[in-house]
C-alpha cells in the first residue's frame, strides 16, 4: 500500500463534477488499484472520493522528479479524479498482512515458472541456465544467456518496487565477484514496476520488463503494435 501524506486540491468528474480546494490530506492507493482521499476529524468513516478498481493511476513530476500530479482514471469509464499536488509531506509504501503476502509469493512464483519457459519475454534471444541460482547473499530468481552467451541475471516480482531495484542490485554485486562473471547484466521483470524503481534501475544500469501472467498462459495475445517507416 503507498500512502502519500501531500496539499493537494481533488477534482472528480464522472456522472457530476466536484472540486475539493487546496489542503493536506492522505492519499491512499492499495495494492489491488483502490485509490482514496481521506481527511482528519468529523469522525468521518469513508474517505473523502475513492475510486474501487480496474483503475489507472497516471502520475505528473516536475523537471526535479517532484510528484505535482496524480491522475486516477477508471477503466472503460469516463469518471476521473485528478489531484494538483501543491507539496509532497510524506509518500511511503507498505506490505500489509501475512494473507498479502501468501498472495504475492504464489503470484511470483508462477511467474518464475512462466517466464522459466518462456524468458524471450524478459529480453531477445534469452535462454534458461539456471532457475534460483545461488548466492551467499540469495537466490537470483533466473540466469540466463543471451545470443553474444553473457550472462543475465532475472529478478521477478510481482510489483518491482525500489526495494527491488536495490535487491537486485546486490545479487548482480555479488555474481560479479567472479572473474567469469564480471559483465553480468540484470533484468528486472514484474506485472507492474514502479515508475521511482525505473528511474533508479536507469540509473544502475538494470533493464525493466513488464509481463501479463494471461499471455505468457496463452489466454490473451499480446497487443501488435504499428510502427512508422
Amino acid at each position: 500500500m503507498r500512502l502519500i501524506v501531500a496539499r493537494c486540491e481533488v477534482s472528480y468528474a464522472g456522472r457530476l463534477s466536484t472540486v475539493l480546494g487546496e489542503a493536506v490530506r492522505l492519499l491512499m492507493v492499495k495494492a489491488d488499484g483502490t485509490f482514496m482521499v481521506w481527511a482528519d476529524g468529523g469522525g468521518a468513516v469513508k474517505p473523502l472520493n475513492w475510486m474501487v478498481p480496474p483503475t489507472v493511476i497516471e502520475e505528473d513530476r516536475d523537471a526535479a522528479g517532484a510528484l505535482e500530479r496524480l491522475i486516477v482514471r477508471k477503466q472503460r469509464s469516463e469518471e476521473q479524479l485528478e489531484i494538483a499536488i501543491a507539496e509532497v509531506l510524506s509518500d511511503v509504501e507498505h506490505e500489509l498482512d501475512s494473507l498479502q503476502a501468501l498472495e504475492k509469493e504464489g503470484v511470483e512464483r508462477e511467474l518464475q515458472e512462466l517466464l522459466a519457459g518462456a524468458p524471450q519475454w524478459c529480453g531477445e534471444g534469452l535462454r534458461l541456465v539456471w532457475r534460483e541460482w545461488p548466492t551467499d547473499i540469495g537466490p537470483v530468481d533466473l540466469m540466463c544467456r543471451d545470443g553474444e552467451d553473457e550472462w543475465i541475471a532475472v529478478e521477478i516480482k510481482r510489483i518491482a518496487t525500489i526495494d527491488a531495484v536495490e535487491q537486485l542490485a546486490r545479487y548482480l554485486e555479488r555474481i560479479r565477484l567472479d572473474p567469469a562473471m564480471g559483465s553480468c547484466r540484470g533484468v528486472l521483470a514484474a506485472q507492474v514496476i514502479k515508475p521511482q524503481a525505473r528511474v533508479l534501475a536507469a540509473s544502475r544500469g538494470i533493464e525493466c520488463v513488464e509481463v501479463d501472467p494471461l499471455i505468457l498462459r496463452g489466454e490473451r495475445e499480446p497487443e501488435l503494435r504499428l510502427f512508422a517507416a
